[in-house]
């Protein structure tokens, strides 16, 4: 079955620890109903940079990446239907760019 990169974009740290908590259980319960289709959790990311050819871009460019997960689905279509409910969603202006990880 083919894997499925979820690259996340936007989103912030929680403000206090009752909102980490409810931020949490709610990725926890995410990754639960994902069930056999999650390959890898992920992690959120910290500050990044993006490397050129032409040099170093500090803070990771205009749209920076802010963690991922992996997946396996049937197809394109069902990666897209297992990221709708994602809690990233929470977060005003978050997105997540969907790739399939190809086999070499």
């Amino acid at each position: 079955m083919p894997k499925f990169m979820f690259i996340y974009h936007g989103g912030a740290a929680p403000e206090t620890p009752e909102e980490g908590e409810k931020v949490m259980a709610a990725w926890g319960a995410w990754m639960e109903n994902l069930g056999a289709n999650l390959v890898d959790g992920g992690n959120p990311a910290g500050m990044s940079m993006t490397l050129t050819a032409q040099g170093v871009e500090q803070g990771g460019g205009a749209n920076p990446v802010s963690g991922y997960t992996l997946v396996q689905a049937d197809s394109m279509d069902h990666a897209v239907e297992l990221g709708k409910d994602c809690p990233i969603f929470l977060a005003d202006g978050a997105s997540i760019e969907i790739a399939e990880a190809l086999d070499m």
